[in-house]
């Protein structure tokens, strides 16, 4: 059985690990702080491929930033991570094949192969975190779109310019549907700016009316985003992933998306791949295409 170095690389962390065809993890998990600088960044990968290249038969990359749709290299921002890196020659790392992708798109790979969207053709996932990431599966193929950056969650939600998005524009549906977005949505409805997402969930945990209505009021914006990919993309299943994704009602929000959609039914499920599924979908894609091209 054919196996892939897996890599997932995020502004704060590095993972490695390698993976089978069947997407099971057979190695240790390592774990690497990432750099500050661009050159730190690729020693340490190229420190982690050095030490396991030759025991696997591709290497596959799950990575922040858009990545283009030849999977060789990142075309979009990247956020919080060491100018200079969208610049990184992935293939120099590595004399055996380097396969690059998103790590939502990564992610929504491992849940359709193996997690709570496999054996459906259509799927949409959305990933709450500190932003919102999102990836798209359409006739059991990722859509990257024609450059590769498809999946991108920054549709309006208003047009009064009410919330300055981190990419820059205004009222995107990642800044009301991410854990920034709750903090944003707590300290107007609460008039605390030092509130936070903590004290939000803790409090309607513990029965707080006002923190249960901040916490309502995020998941209102969560619905409207979800109708809108539901209506767009007529999926089988939206699949919810990422650090926030404990603190929503999927009874609730697939009882409300179905009653308000234009399309037909579908699914509201909670991410089941994993807290690797980024590494798990880059080296399932990248297993993929290894057998592809033989």
């Amino acid at each position: 059985m054919r196996t892939a170095l897996v890599i997932d690389i995020g502004g704060t962390k590095i993972y490695n690990t390698i993976i089978n065809e069947n997407g099971e993890i057979i190695a240790d998990i390592e774990k690497h702080h990432t750099p500050k600088t661009f050159a730190e960044i690729k020693s340490t990968l190229e420190e982690i491929v050095k030490k396991h290249e030759e025991n696997v038969d591709i290497i596959g990359i799950s990575t922040c930033g858009s990545v283009n749709n030849e999977n060789t290299g990142i075309i979009g921002s990247t956020g919080n991570i060491a100018a200079g890196y969208p610049d990184m020659d992935f293939q120099s790392l590595s004399k055996k094949r380097v396969f690059v992708e998103n790590d939502a798109n990564a992610a929504a790979w491992a849940e359709h192969e193996i997690g709570a969207s496999k054996g459906c053709a259509y799927s949409v996932m959305v990933t709450l975190g500190t932003g919102v990431g999102g990836g798209i599966i359409i006739n059991n193929k990722l859509y990257k779109g024609k450059s590769g950056a498809a999946g991108e969650m920054h549709f309006k939600m208003r047009t009064d310019k009410h919330r300055q998005c981190t990419c820059g524009s205004w009222d995107c549906f990642e800044i009301y549907a991410s854990g920034t977005g709750l903090k944003l949505t707590a300290e107007e409805m609460s008039g605390n700016p030092d509130i936070t997402t903590y004290d939000v969930v803790g409090g309607a945990q513990k029965g707080d009316i006002a923190m249960k209505n901040i916490l309502n009021r995020w998941q209102e914006d969560i619905l409207a985003g979800l109708i809108g990919l539901a209506n767009l993309f007529d999926p089988d299943v939206i699949v919810i992933s990422g650090s926030m994704a404990e603190f929503v009602d999927y009874d609730y929000l697939e009882r409300e998306v179905n009653r308000e959609i234009v399309t037909q039914p579908l699914k509201i499920r909670k991410a089941t791949a994993g807290n690797y599924s980024g590494m798990i979908g880059a080296g399932l894609l990248a297993l993929e295409k290894l057998l592809a091209n033989q």
